[in-house]
């Protein structure tokens, strides 16, 4: 049973979510994602755990967190 990962993240323009796009593109055994613009919401669905899509994220430099999280001070 593949898990669905939700992860809050800043979607600003065309180029961010194109980057964010090729970064989760990169995570193995994904099976979908999807990226909800008027949420900031990226859904990922495969055998992946919250902590390895924020991962990605953080690598191109985007803040992410998991979607149940409400994120402190920033």
């Amino acid at each position: 049973m593949p898990n669905v990962v939700e992860v809050k993240v800043g979607l600003h323009c065309v180029d961010c979510i194109k980057k964010i796009l090729k970064a989760i593109k990169k995570i193995q055994d994904i099976e979908t994602y999807d990226v909800d613009k008027q949420l900031n919401k990226v859904i990922v669905t495969g055998n992946v755990t919250t902590e390895e899509v924020i991962k990605a994220l953080q690598k191109i430099g985007k803040s992410a967190t998991a979607w149940e999280a409400e994120p402190e001070t920033q």
